[in-house]
């Protein structure tokens, strides 16, 4: 694993030789014990559906830590509207919050009504009508995930959301990369680059509707934009030596970056617009993997200015650079929570490289995942998981933990290494 001291080596590529399968599939690995009891019964008219509506959102909210729900088995009495809700069946159960529902077939695809139930409260909570297409029912299963999510939490869903991800296929000489975005969930994937040079450190625009990433296929390291519904892309950047880490500014107008064309990798922002480059950094050691901060004030990068890789937030009015991380002897690729409160990193603690949280002010430094060879956090938009790289096995997977460390769950191929994920912004 990453036992260097050079921070620039972290963004070498470390795939291995296999098929990575399009599709990721989820499994749970560990749930909270705070999760809120929720029944979600089975629509009527869905099993004449394509997809299982009502399972879907079942396991959106399971997987996101927040909820327990209720096994389909253990249900007595499956109502498909409000009235027919018998709230002191649910309450006998446990069950806090009931989700039912029912779908029709429309002539252009389906129409689906759904309903939040309050067993404690005896109340109805939502109510509402979706209409989804054929090809879309995953969609509208994530979004009606999304409103029972916020409207019990008071935290916005991040169901509908995607995200982009790299894989590996062959041996040698003849491995074949590729980039592939999904839905959230690891369904519906789309392969939209494929390359026989390594891809890496694919990063969303703000909008949802390009990716940056470092692509290898000039036979050295450049920064690619590329839309992500039309395939039409441009090169960004191919200075001499490393073209590293992309990632936007929150107004979308800028990228940072690593380049080494001046001598040791250092931070860089490129203006997107006027192709313009800003030196941020000025030192003799290594500085890569910068992030924004959500009010683009700041950026947080990695640097062995100190002696090995600790976080460094530079600020953007003052110009001045500051650790902020002082927990062990190895930190990196930070990235702020979406409302600047936290930073998520790479930690190396005792059992290994692992996910931490730590307050932005320099606050405890608390490590969130079980497993030991992670890489790569990405914070959901609503700052609820993590995603991030690690090793199941010989092969890459992607895992995710919750922000507080409770719950996980795992998105591996059916075989192969999947690498490098970048969880995208809300789409709408």
């Amino acid at each position: 694993m990453q036992t260097i001291s050079k921070v620039w080596l972290l963004c070498v590529l470390l795939f291995v030789s296999s098929y990575a399968n399009a599709n990721l599939t989820i499994e749970i690995t560990r749930g909270s014990d705070q999760a809120l009891p929720i029944g979600v019964v089975p629509f009527a008219g869905g099993d004449n559906m394509p997809e299982d509506v009502a399972q879907i959102i079942q396991d959106n909210l399971e997987r996101s830590g927040f909820f327990a729900p209720l096994e389909r088995d253990a249900m007595f009495d499956r109502p498909n509207q409000a009235d027919d809700v018998e709230f002191g069946t649910w309450r006998s159960l446990d069950v806090r919050y009931l989700v039912v529902g029912r779908a029709q077939q429309t002539d252009s695809g389906y129409q689906i009504q759904f309903e939040l139930m309050d067993i404690s409260g005896q109340r109805r909570m939502i109510s509402e009508t979706v209409t989804a297409s054929t090809n879309d029912l995953r969609g509208a299963a994530h979004y009606i995930s999304d409103q029972i999510f916020e409207e019990i939490t008071d935290i916005r869903g991040a169901f509908s959301t995607r995200i982009a991800y790299v894989t590996a296929q062959g041996l040698g000489d003849n491995m074949q990369f590729g980039l592939y975005v999904a839905d959230a969930d690891g369904r519906n994937s789309q392969q939209i680059l494929t390359s026989d040079q390594p891809i890496m450190s694919p990063a969303w625009s703000p909008d949802g509707r390009k990716l940056a990433y470092v692509s290898f296929e000039t036979e050295r390291p450049a920064i690619y934009i590329q839309d992500v519904s039309t395939g039409q892309r441009v090169q960004a950047t191919s200075f001499e030596g490393i073209n590293g880490a992309p990632t936007w500014s929150p107004d979308g107008r800028r990228i940072a970056m690593s380049l080494s064309k001046d001598g040791q990798p250092e931070i860089y922002i490129l203006d997107i617009n006027n192709r313009s480059v800003e030196r941020i950094t000025q030192n003799s050691s290594i500085d890569t993997e910068p992030a924004w901060a959500p009010d683009g004030r700041s950026l947080l990068f990695t640097s062995d200015r100190s002696g090995g890789p600790q976080i460094y937030e530079y600020s953007l009015g003052s110009g001045e650079a500051n650790r902020i991380t002082f927990t062990g002897n190895y930190n990196a690729r930070a990235r702020y929570s979406p409302d600047g409160e936290y930073i998520f990193l790479i930690h190396r603690s005792s059992r290994g490289y692992q996910v931490a949280r730590q307050e932005r002010d320099g606050g405890r430094l608390v490590v969130i995942s079980e497993t030991t060879r992670d890489e790569s956090p990405s914070v959901a938009p609503n700052g609820t998981m993590v995603i991030f790289a690690t090793q199941q096995g010989s092969n890459g997977v992607l895992s995710a933990v919750s922000a507080d460390g409770r719950s996980s769950f795992r998105l591996p191929a059916a075989q192969g290494d999947v690498r490098d994920p970048a969880w995208s912004p809300f789409l709408n």
